[in-house]
C-alpha cells in the first residue's frame, strides 16, 4: 500500500514538473533563442581555407597586417584569430626574451 503511494507521488510530481516547464518555456527562453538553438547555423564553404596559425607565426608581417584588417572590418572570418593568436605569441616570446636578457 506504501509502495503504491509512494508511485502514484512520484508520478503526480513529475507530471507538474513537465508541465510548469512547458509552461515556463516561454519565460525561460524566449522564442527567438529557441529557434536559433533548435537549427544549427549552416556551414559556409570559404573558397580558400583559412591560413592557419603556423603560417601566420612563419609570416608574421602577414599576420600583423590581417589584424589591422580585422580590426578595420575589411578582412573577417578564422583568419583573424589564427593571425591575432600568432602575432600574440611573437610579441609574448619578444617580451619574455626581453625579461631575461637573452
Amino acid at each position: 500500500m506504501t509502495q503504491g503511494k509512494t508511485l502514484i507521488m512520484v508520478l503526480v510530481t513529475l507530471v507538474i514538473g513537465f508541465a510548469g516547464g512547458f509552461v515556463l518555456r516561454p519565460l525561460i527562453m524566449p522564442q527567438g533563442q529557441a529557434t536559433v538553438a533548435g537549427s544549427p547555423a549552416p556551414a559556409v564553404a570559404s573558397p580558400a581555407a583559412a591560413r592557419g596559425t603556423q603560417y601566420f607565426a612563419a609570416n608574421l608581417d602577414d599576420a600583423r597586417r590581417i589584424v589591422a584588417g580585422c580590426k578595420d572590418g575589411s578582412v573577417r572570418g578564422d583568419e583573424c584569430a589564427n593571425a591575432e593568436a600568432a602575432v600574440v605569441e611573437a610579441e609574448g616570446r619578444d617580451r619574455f626574451k626581453t625579461f631575461t636578457g637573452n
